[in-house]
This record gives structure tokens, C-alpha cells and sequence, in this order.
């Protein structure tokens, strides 16, 4: 397939994109980004550390006229409210809370919910305070397994955030450089100008206090995705340097509807780097994970 990578080039946002804000449970207000007819099956599109809504912008227009999309930005991310308090980042309570906060104010039902990176944590959180009675499905693209004391060296990419010390400093042109350089290492081959530019500035909205924060939980979800029951897909790049391919195999083992879907030549952002094929995947797999009989 001729897939040619997105570009930013342009208004980030289509005009038919609307965002909304919901308060979680302990008062941190969560922003989403919402597009397509809501009568539509539903996805939760939550992307990774230190990133936006936008980073989906690609699927959000690809998929618009199929699905009912909904993208948040994580609590201390993008126009979301960002708690100083440490603790409002390693409470795997909050991170479900936050979830359920979107989906109840977007009014989705049985969403498929699709996490990048850390999105997996987040989803991970879910399942272990919800369970998956309420889920058509989840996908995963270049996921975590595990994080902080939980995390095996088989997971660790060369291009892990969490090699980099530049990247939590309070030392905005240090975080800045490194930020650029995280980005960069996020796929495979050189992404167009525009995007890189922006996916940089998104990063940036991010800052260090939560940076930091994010890893401090020691989480470890293959036990959650063994009790997984509703269809999951996994997605990862043969060529991800963040995140390691080995360990979206490995998360799909785990589950016992799980299907491991490698793409060759591609890093750790497939919706970008081959947007037509991860559209193309994504959409058969929301399509049969609405209709399997749960």
C-alpha cells in the first residue's frame, strides 16, 4: 500500500473538530476534542507522555465520516489542567476516573478506546478500576507494558524518554532540545516540517513537574490485560526506538482476544508515519469489536 505520512501543513484543526471540558473526580478539568456524528460507534483516541489531541488529528480526518471520535489531552497535557501535586499522576484511580469522566460528558457507548505509548497505562488504569464490560474494545499503538519499577530492560528503547535527564529539567531551553530530539526519535523516517514543528509545540504544553511524575508509579499491566475479555488490537512499529516492538507482541499474548498487527519499516507513531494503513486497521477492528457478540 502507498501510504504517504501526514502533514500539519495548514489549520491544526478541521473546522468540524469542537473541544469540550469535563472536571474528573478530584476537580482537574480534562479537555476533548470531538468530530463525527455521535450516533456513530464510538472511539477514545488517548494519546502518550508528554503529547496532545493533535497527534490523532490525521485518523480524527480520515475516520470522521465513519466514526464517532473523541480525543482528550491527559491530565497535565495540552489545554488540560496541570495539579502540581505529584500524586495526582500516580493515582491509578485519578487516570480511570479521567476516562470515565470523557466518555460519560461525550456521551460514548461501548467506545473502543486506542492509547499511544502511555496511553496504554491510562487504558491500563481503566481496566483495573472498570473492567471491560463497558468497552467494545481496546487498541494499542507502540503501548507501555510496564512503567517505574515494573519496567523490564526488554521493554526499553534507545530513544526511551526515560534515558533522556534533559527532557524533566526546569530548564526550558535544556527541556526544549530534548523535547526536539524525543520527537524526532518518534519515527522512523524524518517527518515533514510543519508536523515535526508542531508535535514540538504540543510536547512543550507538557511541563517538567508532570514530566517527571508520570514515571514515578510503579505499574505493571500485563495482569490487567490478562483479565481482558473484549477484543484488543495492538499496533508496533518494527522500528520503534521508544518503545520496543517486542513489548506490543508481548501485550498481546496477554490478552486473550488480542491481535498483534507488526508494521515493518515503521517507529513508534504509526497514525503518522502510514495513516492510511493504521485508518484502514483501526477501522475493521472498531467495525467487528462493535458487532462480536460480548
Amino acid at each position: 500500500m502507498d501510504d504517504v505520512p501526514f502533514s500539519f501543513s495548514g489549520s491544526l484543526v478541521t473546522n468540524s473538530m469542537s473541544t469540550s471540558f469535563t472536571l474528573s473526580s478530584d476537580g482537574t478539568r480534562i479537555a476533548y476534542t470531538s468530530v463525527g456524528d455521535a450516533s456513530r460507534p464510538a472511539i477514545l483516541l488517548i494519546h502518550g507522555w508528554a503529547q496532545q489531541f493533535i497527534c490523532w488529528q490525521p485518523l480524527m480526518e480520515k475516520l470522521q465520516d465513519q466514526f464517532h471520535l473523541v480525543a482528550m489531552d491527559l491530565r497535565g497535557h495540552g489545554a488540560s489542567d496541570k495539579p502540581e501535586d505529584e500524586a495526582a499522576y500516580t493515582d491509578t484511580g485519578l487516570w480511570a476516573d479521567d476516562v470515565k469522566a470523557v466518555t460519560d460528558a461525550a456521551g460514548l457507548d461501548r467506545p473502543v478506546l486506542v492509547g499511544w505509548s502511555y496511553g496504554a497505562r491510562v487504558i491500563g488504569a481503566y481496566l483495573a478500576v472498570n473492567g471491560d464490560t463497558d468497552l467494545a474494545g481496546i487498541a494499542l499503538a507502540g503501548g507501555v507494558l510496564a512503567i517505574g519499577a515494573a519496567r523490564e530492560d526488554w521493554m526499553v528503547g534507545a530513544a526511551s524518554p526515560g534515558l533522556d535527564r534533559d527532557l524533566y529539567t526546569d530548564d526550558v531551553p535544556r527541556r526544549l532540545a530534548a523535547t526536539a530530539r524525543f520527537v524526532e526519535a518518534c519515527t522512523a523516517e524524518p517527518i515533514d516540517r510543519a508536523t515535526y514543528a508542531a508535535l514540538v509545540g504540543a510536547n512543550m504544553l507538557c511541563p517538567a513537574h508532570v514530566r517527571r511524575a508520570l514515571f514515578r508509579a510503579d505499574v505493571d499491566l500485563r495482569p490487567v490485560f490478562e483479565k481482558l475479555r473484549c477484543p484488543g488490537l495492538v499496533i508496533h512499529g518494527i522500528r520503534d526506538e521508544v518503545v520496543t516492538a517486542s513489548t506490543g507482541q508481548a501485550a498481546a499474548s496477554y490478552m486473550t482476544n488480542g491481535e498483534y498487527l507488526p508494521y515493518e519499516g515503521v517507529g513508534h507513531a504509526p497514525f503518522l508515519e502510514t495513516p492510511d494503513r493504521f485508518a484502514e486497521d483501526l477501522a475493521q477492528f472498531v467495525t467487528a469489536s462493535q458487532r462480536s457478540d460480548r
